[in-house]
């Protein structure tokens, strides 16, 4: 499978951005999902602005949602019943302000489900060549093998710039783990 293949997944819809109780306004908003980035979801909506505004987050936290409470911080998903319509609301805050978002549940479904053929939940590292890349830096290189006949023992500092775990830096709260 060529990981250079991209793939656009994307739907337009109407969302509505809830005010109170009683008030929401529609919304036209596009969700997209491209297949070289394969964990995120990209939400892009107008609220009387020249520009839209656009959220990221992860897929997996849009999967679960459809179904049941989850997220925390910056972004919080949980479905629904209004006026007996199935819906799944989207609580979204940022430094710019909150937001209170209600997107249809079978409209969200439809396309999730698209973007889980194009990607099946579990193959997303595979798609991004993850996997790849780790198996190159696990593969002794020659030079460290030479050194290794040459010199001895590497030393504490070769070792340690041929660390294969880098520090990870993406637990952000992103994730899709309550």
């Amino acid at each position: 499978m060529s990981h250079a293949m991209n793939t656009v997944v994307e739907r337009e819809l109407e969302l509505k951005l809830i005010l109170s109780p009683e008030r929401s306004i529609p919304v036209p908003a596009r969700l997209t999902y491209l297949t070289n980035d394969p964990f995120a979801v990209h939400i892009a909506f107008h609220i009387g602005s020249e520009n839209p505004v656009h959220w990221t987050f992860a897929r997996e936290l849009l999967v679960e949602g459809v179904f049941r409470p989850c997220g925390h911080g910056d972004v919080r998903v949980w479905p629904t019943k209004v006026d007996g319509r199935s819906v799944v609301l989207m609580a979204l805050s940022s430094p710019d302000g909150d937001a209170l978002l209600e997107a249809p549940t079978a409209q969200v479904s439809a396309w999730l489900e698209r973007t889980l053929r194009a990607v099946p939940p579990g193959s997303e590292a595979e798609r991004l060549g993850i996997d790849d890349g780790l198996a190159e830096l696990l593969a002794p290189s020659p030079k460290f093998s030479a050194s290794l006949e040459q010199w001895g023992p590497p030393s504490a500092d070769d070792l340690w710039l041929r660390d294969p775990w880098p520090s990870d830096e993406s637990q952000d709260g992103e994730g899709g783990h309550v």
